[in-house]
């Protein structure tokens, strides 16, 4: 299968997002170009088909776009991965960029979890408010059932910071969910 469909509409944001693991169009829209970018660079470096449309409260602020798109994203990366049978399940990257350095690990377990480190100079990246980044790893790994470690290192830069650390996380989700060449869980228990 390793695909997911997700329509998501609330009184907050309305999201459309399609995910295929194995590749595919890449698409985004959410109304926050900085985030945009970001999902852009996730999707390119983990190797992912991925579109996504959102209408959001931006009158407000960037909030509810940002942590509700988390919520789908990692909700159709449960959806696409099914049992999980068959998948390598861990994955961790090191991603420099500029003087920044960034850091993600993953367990695609079943168990969500999200530890987070990052200290940013600078408050926003265009109309993006840089303390979302923490709450969109949160939605995402909590409604994926990931544990997600993420760091930002060092930087001086927030935008090459935040970057870092979504390219990282795309390059540790990208080894988790390749295939093994086999159907069964990688889990002593034999389930996750």
């Amino acid at each position: 299968m390793r695909t997911a469909q997700i329509e998501r509409n609330t009184k907050e944001t309305k999201i459309n997002l399609s995910l295929n693991l194995n590749g595919g169009e890449i698409s985004i829209n959410t109304g926050v170009g900085f985030f945009d970018h970001m999902l852009n660079s996730f999707a390119i470096h983990g190797g992912f088909g991925l579109c996504v449309k959102v209408e959001g409260d931006l009158q407000v602020d960037c909030h509810h776009t940002i942590e509700d798109v988390g919520i789908v994203l990692g909700s159709a990366f449960s959806q696409a991965l099914g049992n999980k049978g068959g998948i390598e399940r861990f994955g961790s990257f090191y991603v420099p960029m500029d003087e920044a350095l960034a850091f993600a690990a993953v367990d695609i377990s079943g168990r969500p979890y999200l530890v987070f480190k990052g200290d940013f100079p600078q408050d926003r990246c265009g109309e993006y408010d840089c303390c979302m980044t923490e709450e969109f790893f949160r939605a995402f790994a909590f409604n994926g059932g990931i544990t997600l470690h993420v760091s930002a290192e060092y930087g001086k830069n927030s935008h090459h910071m935040v970057e870092a650390m979504f390219k990282a996380v795309a390059h540790a989700m990208r080894l988790a969910v390749k295939q093994r060449g086999s159907n069964e869980v990688l889990s002593a228990k034999g389930v996750l």
